[in-house]
């Protein structure tokens, strides 16, 4: 037997996990000391497998927690743990870019390997790696995609959309979500001169048909994969409106939109704003859980 463990602050999509699988679900507890620290509850018992569901955004806490539960899942006798984190922390800074800088990723990722048997997530933050196996050293550290979701999702919504992402990075997910349905598509050119200041510019070509590309009148659909600050999609939407379109739409995986984020793009005509549920938001609109089961019932019958 499998169990899934789950956290109070993703439950909601760890039950929705558990459903897919037909497995069941029990939560871990979690209690707060008045000096910070925190004491971690298991169920009694627990199978020889267990699953623990949880999105590491706010990770600082919630790596200890997670550490502390697998753990004691081993104390009890549990031989195999695999960690579902939709979105994945401490992924981005991937190289010591001044003196003195910590190179997280691998630091996190070799902390993660040595608790878990397989690490499952969406759309980790990978720059100048292709592998989440380079990060996690781990046979089965498994990196899933959000395109699926989100091209069903939009195919819901619009007839033919232009979906654009804001940099060369986003060309693997705005390819996969256009190809389904042939719906025209193109990548900016992102230059990033610091956490809030970033310059973009976009190609007038349609990368699905290398014709010029006309955005007045159409549904336009910006993709990324996390939105933090907001400010490339804010620049990528004053620049979309400058060719006057029908309507414009922001889709991605990770939800973060911190600050006034969302006020500002609502300020600039922004018409949708959508999420998966990886990160608990009140822009959620679409799950990623039905592809992170169908990962898991591949895993079990291989």
């Amino acid at each position: 037997m499998t169990l899934i463990l789950g956290f109070e602050d993703y439950l909601p999509q760890a039950e929705k996990l558990a459903l897919c699988l037909s497995i069941p679900i029990k939560q871990v507890n979690l209690h707060q000391f008045p000096d910070g620290e925190t004491k971690i509850t298991l169920p009694e018992k627990l199978p020889k497998n267990v699953i623990i569901c949880r999105s590491l955004n706010q990770p600082n806490d919630k790596l200890i927690e997670l550490i502390i539960t697998a753990s004691a899942a081993r104390d009890q006798g549990v031989e195999h743990i695999t960690l579902v984190a939709p979105y994945l922390c401490y992924m981005r800074q991937d190289k010591a870019f001044n003196s003195g800088e910590a190179i997280s990723q691998k630091i996190i990722g070799k902390l993660l390997s040595e608790y878990f048997d397989s690490v499952i997530t969406i759309d980790p933050h990978l720059h100048r790696i292709k592998s989440l196996t380079e990060a996690i050293p781990n046979k089965a550290a498994i990196t899933l995609h959000a395109s699926h979701a989100i091209s069903t999702f939009l195919q819901q919504k619009f007839t033919q959309p232009i979906i654009i992402g804001p940099d060369e990075e986003s060309k693997q997910w705005v390819k996969a979500i256009a190809a389904p349905h042939q719906w025209r598509f193109t990548i900016a050119t992102k230059q990033r001169y610091s956490d809030t200041e970033v310059d973009v510019s976009f190609s007038e070509s349609d990368l699905n048909t290398n014709t010029k590309l006309n955005l007045a009148g159409q549904d336009i659909i910006i993709v990324d994969d996390i939105a933090s600050t907001g400010k490339t999609l804010e620049q990528a939407v004053i620049q979309i409106k400058q060719q006057n379109p029908k309507s414009i739409s922001v889709i991605v995986t990770h939800a973060f939109f911190v600050d006034s984020a969302i006020k500002q793009l609502n300020s600039l005509g922004v018409n949708n704003i959508w999420s998966s549920d990886s990160i608990p938001h009140p822009s959620n609109a679409f799950s990623i859980i039905d592809t992170v089961a169908t990962q898991l019932k591949i895993g079990e019958a291989s």
